[in-house]
């Protein structure tokens, strides 16, 4: 039904004007010329993200700890100990207080949110671990943020992808998606009507490839996962432009990598939403800082129901018994934490560093060394005056960055009519992301002044020509802004890297190992590396601790690869390395590199550090 669905839609607009949809081409039908024309900051409504399959699924586990999986009786109640105070640790320990557990979350850092983190500069600015967007097809968060009841904090953005033109400097297009047609119709629509990145040739040329994903579903997504994008896109004849006007953008968009390293299943999944959800790639931002506006709540939730949020906690050591089971947490303080239940909601990479002697010849761990999270740059630039651009996200389409939006339009705490604040997201940035320059090894001035050249390109008429930035040299006298002030907050670790066939390394929520449960956004759930998946995550480690406090059989283990298997046991373990140094860097999140935190890098994380060719030749 859906594959004869987009035929008709593909024949109905072939047969239909464009001007039929002329009304909606005040937001952009043609082509955006910054400077000329822009869009206005307004928030719409939000939209009916309700009505899918996945929501209801995500709907009925939520209420699932308040039925079937609460506590029928006080000697069911658990102590949980949850190592991790970003999404996936405050996600799980949210679920598992609606559960009736009494949760406590040991953070070791002293703002919430992990990835999601945020401070204030000296001068009270906001600065962000990253830009962070949330899509109409995130429904575990979509539910959560409901049940927290503060959906009245996103700032729904019209539903639309912008992209920058790369070869017209200064000018942008559009996929509009049409108010009132349901998916997969608004997709195929949004991609036909726009004139200006595909021909209808290539259009045509790039839909059979996609078709089994509508067909077979998610058996098809996953046996993408050994082959990148770009393999995927050869093996089945797809025009390489496609490549160049759209795969490059979301790649750098969801995983901070090119597409000739992202497994195809990313963008499968990614694309299998959109197409089976209406409102599915509509984008919302945050209307403030996310500590405040998003982790506040599910703390304040969690310790509202008896759960604990403890942060400035670090655990130094996870100590085991004789037989390996967890005696206690031992943290840098001297304390020991003793739960009936504990929980890592830690990153691949600190795990790996966590992980007790005891456990290191387990194939469950030891699969873990088949993942690792990707480095990631994310840049604040404020300027003197406002840049004429667009309130929403924008796919920048460049060989050095990933996405950005003008916060000061766009998000209502940052707000600014004066000045423009651009965040944008510097990608991919290290040979480890498959990039030829290490810019995290670079300075941050040099990374601005690339940046800046970028700029240029998006803005022509507006970025100044500034002395102090060489890459803004060929600026014209037309050009009056200004930059004043920036941040560079490096993250060496982000989300895991999903280069092909990463995803059965995953590991199952259910660990080997009694009372222990494993969350994060790269344990196994479907959702990616993403805020979504960190959410999801948290939610089926509490699942599984809620299901075995009521005396039920654990989850099974997922199936862990042979080869795993077979070298495990000749694995010469080690006393865990454990977390050297404090702060975000120590602790698998981002922060602006200065000596302390260069000098730990460099001790911790070497690699980083290495140009192209040396990366190269070590792998």
């Amino acid at each position: 039904m859906k594959t004869s669905s987009l035929a008709l839609a593909a024949l109905t607009l072939l047969s239909t004007s464009v001007d039929a949809f002329a009304p909606y081409a005040r937001v952009g039908t043609g082509s955006l010329r910054a400077g000329s024309s822009r869009m206005f900051m307004a928030d719409f409504p939000k939209p009916n993200i309700e009505d899918t399959d996945n929501y209801r699924f995500g709907e009925a586990l939520s209420s699932s700890f308040k039925t079937s999986l609460k506590i029928k009786n006080d000697s069911q109640k658990k102590t949980v100990a949850i190592i991790g105070g970003g999404l996936s640790g405050l996600s799980c320990a949210k679920y598992l207080s609606d559960a009736g557990h009494a949760p406590s979350v040991y953070e070791a850092r002293d703002v919430l949110g992990g990835k999601v983190s945020a401070w204030q500069d000296e001068d009270g600015d906001w600065i962000e671990t990253g830009l962070h967007i949330f899509f109409g097809a995130y429904p575990n968060m979509m539910n959560m943020i409901a049940e927290l009841d503060i959906h009245d904090r996103l700032q729904w953005k019209i539903h639309q992808m912008i992209f920058a033109m790369q070869e017209l400097p200064g000018e942008f297009t559009s996929f509009n998606f049409i108010p009132g047609i349901p998916a997969p119709f608004n997709f195929g629509l949004a991609i036909l009507m726009n004139q200006k990145m595909l021909t209808l040739a290539e259009k045509i040329q790039t839909a059979p490839p996609l078709l089994p994903m509508l067909i077979e579903g998610q058996s098809f997504i996953d046996a993408q996962d050994e082959l990148s994008v770009t393999e995927f896109m050869r093996k089945y004849g797809m025009p390489e432009r496609i490549n160049e006007e759209v795969f490059i953008a979301m790649a750098k968009a969801l995983d901070f990598i090119d597409p000739d390293k992202l497994s195809m299943t990313v963008v499968l999944t990614a694309m299998n939403r959109f197409l089976n959800e209406s409102n599915g790639l509509q984008m919302a931002f945050l209307d403030g800082n996310q500590p405040d506006r998003l982790c506040e709540p599910m703390k304040q939730h969690i310790e509202a129901r008896g759960g604990k949020v403890n942060m400035n906690s670090p655990v130094k050591e996870i100590v085991t018994n004789d037989d390996g089971s967890i005696n206690h947490l031992l943290m840098r303080s001297g304390e020991k934490v003793i739960a009936d239940e504990y929980v890592s909601a830690m990153p691949v990479d600190i795990v790996k560093r966590m992980t007790p002697k005891k456990w290191q010849n387990i194939p469950y761990f030891r699969q873990f060394d088949e993942l690792e999270g990707i480095p990631v740059i994310n840049l604040h630039m404020w300027f003197d005056s406002k840049l004429q651009g667009v309130d929403h996200l924008c796919f920048s389409r460049s060989p050095l960055l990933s996405v950005y939006a003008d916060m000061s339009t766009s998000c209502k705490e940052y707000y600014d009519p004066e000045k423009s604040m651009i965040e944008l997201v510097f990608a991919p940035c290290s040979p480890i992301a498959g990039g030829n320059t290490n810019w995290i090894a670079k300075s941050d001035e040099e990374i601005i002044d690339a940046t800046m050249g970028e700029l240029a390109r998006l803005f022509p008429t507006e970025i100044a020509n500034d002395e102090k930035w060489p890459a803004t040299k060929n600026q014209g006298p037309d050009g009056k802004a200004k930059l004043i002030k920036h941040s560079v907050v490096k993250v060496p670790r982000s989300v895991y890297a999903a280069v092909p066939g990463r995803n059965k390394y995953r590991p199952s929520q259910t660990t080997p190992i009694p009372h222990l449960t494993m969350a994060g956004d790269w344990t196994s759930q479907k959702f990616l590396g993403s805020m979504e998946g960190a959410v999801l995550g948290g939610k089926l480690a509490a699942e599984v601790v809620a299901n075995r406090a009521l005396g039920n059989a654990d989850k099974p283990l997922k199936e862990i690869q042979a080869h795993i298997v077979d070298s495990a046991a000749a694995h010469v373990a080690v006393e865990p390395i454990g977390i050297k140094g404090d702060g975000a860097i120590a602790f698998g999140a981002g922060a602006a590199l200065g000596k302390k935190n260069g000098d730990l890098l460099r001790e911790v994380d070497p690699i980083q550090f290495v140009d192209a060719a040396e990366y190269a030749s070590a792998q």
